[in-house]
């Protein structure tokens, strides 16, 4: 149905769906966060199922709290919503793939059930 690449806090809010107060409290990599997107992009693309995927790819851009490579996935569906902490290694492009292939097997997963 569609998809929406957020990086900033204010595409979050606007297109997807996240509560300022989330991302005040949590930041915007967060396992709050995550599922705040999973289940905005799930109804605003009204469709049954849905994933949000945030975290630091880098190269740049961690901190020792929030290192590169911490990336938390969520999936929502009609019943709830799983979300996982992952901490991944690699080039940026490596995390990224990583992270989608996580994503999609989350909602096979949740799919089978």
């Amino acid at each position: 149905m569609g998809s929406v690449v957020s990086y900033t806090n204010e595409v979050k809010v606007d297109f997807v769906g996240v509560e300022k107060k989330t991302l005040e409290a949590h930041g915007a990599v967060s396992s709050e966060t995550a599922c705040e997107m999973a289940e905005g992009i799930r109804k605003a693309m009204h469709t049954d199922f849905g994933a949000g995927i945030t975290g630091i790819a880098g190269p740049d851009g961690g901190t020792s709290e929030k290192p590169v490579g911490l990336v938390y996935i969520a999936v929502a569906g009609p019943e709830h919503t799983e979300v996982k902490k992952n901490l991944f290694s690699g080039t940026r492009k490596q995390i990224k793939f990583q992270s989608t292939q996580t994503a999609l097997d989350m909602l096979r997963r949740m799919l089978a059930e």
